[in-house]
């Protein structure tokens, strides 16, 4: 039974610019992108759903590593709003 850990995957293709750059942005983001914490946001949501599927297929390990990550990311997000109201 081969576990796929030795498969490559083909390296993501970005996608087109819309335009050329948007004023006040991070030098790092595209245009049309949120900032870090809007990707901790859609982590935290994401793994979350991930997490269900998960446990609903009796996927322990995965099912805990998942919820370390959305305490991570909740974590973060505590944080940073945390140091904003600051």
């Amino acid at each position: 039974m081969d576990s796929g850990w030795g498969l490559v995957a083909k390296p993501a293709r970005k996608r087109a610019r819309a335009g050329s750059g948007a004023p006040g942005g991070s030098r790092n983001e595209e245009p049309g992108e949120g900032g870090a914490d809007e990707a901790v946001a859609f982590i935290a949501e994401q793994t979350a759903a991930l997490r269900k599927l998960a446990e609903r297929h009796k996927l322990h390990m995965l099912h805990y590593l998942l919820g370390m990550t959305q305490l991570e990311a909740d974590e973060h997000l505590r944080l940073r709003t945390k140091r904003k109201l600051s």
